[in-house]
């Protein structure tokens, strides 16, 4: 088919690079604008016009579809389709009605639970069993659109938000090719029953509450990994959490009940975590006995409640 791709992260790049793959032509991408990023705050092309150009696609990467130059450049490509997948862009109604078959889009859960920025990060707080991934025609409202096709996927103990991401990822690069290849397709409404909605990740979520049973907290240290890392603070200072499991123990929550040479045990709300892998600030990724190794800390000692 002749479609316009609409995406920016690694999630989406994978999309369309399946697409590509299997001989879809591929007349334009959109993406955001390149952005500042690293020390240097050079300019940074996303990963989905990283992929474009090297396959000599051409990108198109306006600040906003809202308006007319946007609508008639998208019009001139004459596309039968197009596909959405992480864009951060609202597509207008005027942009949806102009191919063929519309504009769908990879969304990365069993809608309508987690309608929304964070899917991912929201069902791993949340406790989820399972997710998946939706191909879905976009309307009007956020996430709203009848549903094509869906598959579920099972969510791991030791799941985290990227580990998560890259199966979705692949799942959602699996579907989009299958639904490309059978359109049109049976739509079926989303149920009223059950919506919910994943918001955007704050920063200032990442503090842990170590008063929260220990399956909670662990569930929180993975779903901010990669970003932002869950924070806590020991003597006044930042330090991330990036790699724990619950365990059995008690004690004032926040506490260090045991040290050995692979993990840190800290008391909890109900229940205790072995922590095994940690940041301090301006610091890299350690696991525990290379962070004891510099920051040496002892059974008693206690780790601040978020603050």
């Amino acid at each position: 088919m002749r479609l316009i791709f609409a995406g920016t992260p690694e999630f989406a790049a994978t999309a369309l690079t399946a697409i590509i793959a299997a001989g879809h032509e591929v007349a334009l991408a959109l993406t955001q604008p390149d952005r500042p990023a690293g020390r240097g705050m050079a300019l940074h092309a996303s990963r989905v016009k990283q992929v474009a150009a090297a396959h000599g696609i051409e990108v198109f990467q306006p600040p906003s579809l809202r308006n007319l130059e946007a609508e008639t450049r998208l019009a001139a490509v004459g596309a039968e389709i197009m596909v959405v997948a992480a864009y951060g862009l609202i597509v207008p109604p005027a942009v949806l009605d102009l191919p063929r078959f519309g504009c769908i889009n990879i969304h990365a859960s069993l809608l309508p639970r987690w309608r929304g920025a964070a899917p991912i990060e929201r069902a791993l707080l949340a406790g989820d069993a399972e997710t998946g991934v939706c191909i879905m025609q976009v309307e009007a409202g956020l996430d709203t659109g009848p549903v094509l096709l869906r598959q579920a996927l099972p969510i791991a103990d030791d799941d985290t938000a990227a580990t998560l991401h890259d199966k979705l990822a692949a799942l959602g690069a699996r579907l989009i090719v299958e639904a490309l290849e059978c359109l049109p397709l049976p739509a079926a409404a989303q149920p009223a029953e059950g919506v919910t909605y994943a918001h955007k990740i704050e920063k200032a979520e990442a503090l842990i509450d170590w008063t929260r049973p220990a399956s909670e907290v662990d569930r929180h240290i993975r779903a901010f990994n990669p970003f932002p890392g869950a924070q806590t603070h020991f003597a006044g200072q930042p330090v991330k959490l990036w790699r724990a499991a619950p365990v059995a123990g008690s004690g004032e929550p926040g506490t260090i009940l045991a040290i050995d040479r692979q993990r840190i045990t800290v008391a909890c709300g109900d229940g205790a975590l072995a922590v095994s892998e940690l940041q301090k600030a301006g610091g890299k990724r350690l696991p525990a006995p290379q962070f004891l190794a510099g920051r040496p800390l002892q059974a008693g000692q206690r780790f601040d409640a978020a603050r």
